[in-house]
């Protein structure tokens, strides 16, 4: 993807609206690492996968050492290729194949952070999603104009914070919005 323009959200969170009945999306919060004229990226942040274990992918892409030295959390990233992996990250560590999301924050999908990290370095924080969510060109946009999507400023302590029940609530909160007052339809004033 191209280089983003004002408009642009990249290393912003995009928190589902509670009529949001895509069961890949409900009450879901995501960091989006990319968003252009070509279309968005990002991560879903709050759906814990319990299975892989963090050792037990480790053993099967044969990263040592197993136990790893540290541990990450691992998530469902969102709907699309369940067998891609992408480490969500402090910039405090990167990699020539790691994608700067902002200057806090970056991506990585090669197995050189993995190594780092089970061997007890690496970046400060972060986390691994298995599978992203995409949209097309102009769908995001489109999505935001149908009020699908609030946006957010992305919060360290809150993209990595193991309480994934509360993230959602966490992140409508940074706006200062009680989701029981938000409407589905959206309005010109």
């Amino acid at each position: 993807m191209t280089e983003p323009d004002a408009t642009s959200l990249t290393g912003q969170l995009l928190i589902a609206m509670p009529a949001m009945d895509d069961p890949n999306f409900a009450h879901s919060v995501i960091l989006l690492c990319a968003h252009t004229h070509e279309g968005a990226m990002g991560i879903v942040l709050n759906q814990p996968l319990a299975k892989p274990s963090f050792d037990a992918l480790l053993a099967q892409l044969d990263v040592q050492p197993v136990p790893p030295a540290r541990q990450i959390q691992l998530c469902q990233g969102g709907p699309v290729d369940h067998g891609r992996g992408f480490v969500l990250h402090t910039s405090d560590w990167t990699s020539d194949s790691s994608l700067r999301v902002d200057d806090h924050l970056a991506l990585t999908a090669s197995l050189d952070v993995l190594q780092e990290i089970a061997q007890g370095g690496g970046p400060k924080e972060g986390l691994l999603a298995l599978g992203y969510s995409s949209w097309g060109p102009g769908q995001l946009d489109r999505e935001m104009q149908e009020n699908v999507w609030l946006s957010a400023p992305a919060k360290l302590d809150l993209l990595f914070d193991p309480d994934h029940e509360s993230k959602w609530r966490r992140a409508l909160a940074i706006l200062r919005v009680d989701p029981v007052l938000l409407s589905s339809v959206a309005g010109r004033a």
